[in-house]
């Protein structure tokens, strides 16, 4: 017998007890007994029958919710069971609020505070109205390029296209009498930021965890916001690798467009904009990392991600324009598809990583990927560089090296030199290209890093090839 979301033991009775009344009030209920030790063992309650008579009252009076107080015996020995049913509304202890969370209670406030109230209220963040947004402030060419969106993708009524930006935000839901939600603003306004600060996406290029090369913000509403984004992940910060089938040249990237797009759009309408960060694309020379501030539906798992499950978009007003604009299905698939997209092109299966108000979504690079792109940086050097060598007889031998082999020379020559150092001294190949045949070199052992990433030098082992 254990301690549960439903269950709690308290040895003696306090008034801030009443904390823990609250915490399963505002959750599923639940059943808090006084006279129990922390393993469950009844020690007793000397004052059981006073409080049977005063916590009801006490209850009632502090927190506006009834309890069924019980007198219980084993052994000679009396405790009390407070059973607490889950309350609709919410239910708040001296102006805060509590909820049971697994075997621990919670206080609430700020971004998971405005979440619990508006769950509570039947409320989604997006649909709350937002005062001071006019139909004048929103952009009528993003209005305009949704209609040819929506039309293409037929989800939308021809009348509700022929009908003016009024009618068509109406029939769109993002009106509440008089006033824009705040789903308008994110979706057709030209700044959101003005309204909500982070509702934004950053990208940047990393070298390493803390070595950041450069990096773009992208602003906008969240249509623009995702094409730019995909753009300059194409473009800047993401390599093809080239092959061609007969005379068509072919383009691969590390995965499928479709799947990252997919990915990105669901960091951005499922994201929690109560929380003032911006979604971070991370790009690595061999991963790309997606973070958005969020959480799933209550009891859910990543792994219940990858089954098929109901659509419960947390964002349900950003979801459904994006739906009607044929940017995503209403099914609760979009990542199941980025999971099929990536095992069609035969690129790995993205990661997903759950923790508390984060979701990460990983894109590993597969080996092949990372080894054509090493072959294009051999080419670009120009595939065995010639060395030439001359001897006492002044003749002339020629050596051709792999860009590997020019590495070791260099480490020979200067066991401090850096990815950058390495990179200018071999030319035509950058500093991931160095980093991704470092990695090859440890991996044969043929070097080994002695000291730290910073300060330290590079041991090769084995000697020379010569």
């Amino acid at each position: 017998m254990n301690e549960d979301q439903r269950t709690e033991w308290k040895s003696t009775w306090r008034d801030e007890y009443l904390k823990w009344v609250c915490g399963f009030a505002n959750a599923k209920g639940g059943l808090l007994v006084i006279g129990r030790g922390d393993g469950g063992e009844v020690v007793g309650l000397a004052n059981a029958r006073r409080l049977l008579e005063e916590l009801p009252n006490k209850v009632r009076d502090l927190l506006g919710i009834l309890v069924e107080v019980d007198l219980r015996t084993k052994a000679g020995l009396e405790f009390l069971e407070l059973r607490v049913e889950a309350y609709p509304s919410p239910v708040s202890y001296r102006g805060e609020y509590f909820l049971r969370s697994g075997s621990t209670n919670q206080r609430l406030k700020g971004a998971a505070l405005d979440r619990f109230l508006l769950r509570k209220y039947g409320r989604t963040w997006d649909s709350v109205p937002l005062p001071g947004l006019t139909l004048e402030d929103l952009d009528a060419r993003m209005l305009a390029r949704f209609r040819e969106r929506a039309a293409k993708s037929e989800r939308l009524s021809a009348d509700a296209l022929g009908d003016d930006d009024a009618g068509l935000l109406d029939k769109l839901r993002l009106m509440e009498g008089d006033y824009l939600q705040r789903a308008a603003a994110l979706l057709f306004h030209p700044d959101p930021e003005r309204f909500f600060t982070g509702a934004s996406a950053k990208i940047g290029y990393f070298a390493s965890e803390s070595d950041l090369r450069y990096h773009d913000e992208v602003q906008g509403d969240l249509f623009t916001q995702v094409d730019k984004t995909m753009e300059l992940l194409l473009t800047k910060y993401l390599k093809a690798t080239i092959s061609y089938e007969g005379i068509q040249r072919v383009e691969s990237f590390p995965m499928p467009a479709t799947a990252l797009r997919e990915a990105v759009i669901n960091a951005l309408i499922h994201r929690d904009y109560a929380v003032p960060s911006p979604v971070q694309i991370r790009v690595y020379h061999d991963r790309l990392l997606i973070w958005n501030p969020g959480e799933l539906p209550d009891h859910w798992s990543s792994d219940q991600l990858l089954q098929p499950h109901p659509s419960k978009p947390f964002n349900p007003s950003l979801a459904n324009v994006f739906f009607r604009a044929g940017e995503i299905e209403a099914w609760g698939r979009g990542i199941q598809r980025v999971f099929e997209a990536c095992r069609e092109a035969g690129t790995p299966e993205p990661r997903i990583r759950v923790e508390p108000g984060d979701l990460w979504f990983e894109f590993p690079f597969s080996e092949a990927y990372l080894d054509s792109l090493a072959a294009g940086d051999r080419s670009r050097v120009g595939m065995g560089r010639t060395t030439q060598k001359t001897t006492q007889k002044t003749t002339q031998k020629t050596t051709q090296k792999t860009t590997q082999e020019e590495i070791l020379d260099i480490l020979r020559a200067d066991p401090t030199a850096s990815r950058r150092a390495i990179a200018e001294l071999l030319e035509n190949i950058t500093e991931d290209g160095v980093k991704y045949h470092l990695d090859k070199l440890k991996s044969a052992d043929r070097i080994r890093r002695v000291g730290p990433d910073r300060g330290g030098s590079w041991e090769i082992i084995g000697g020379t090839d010569e």
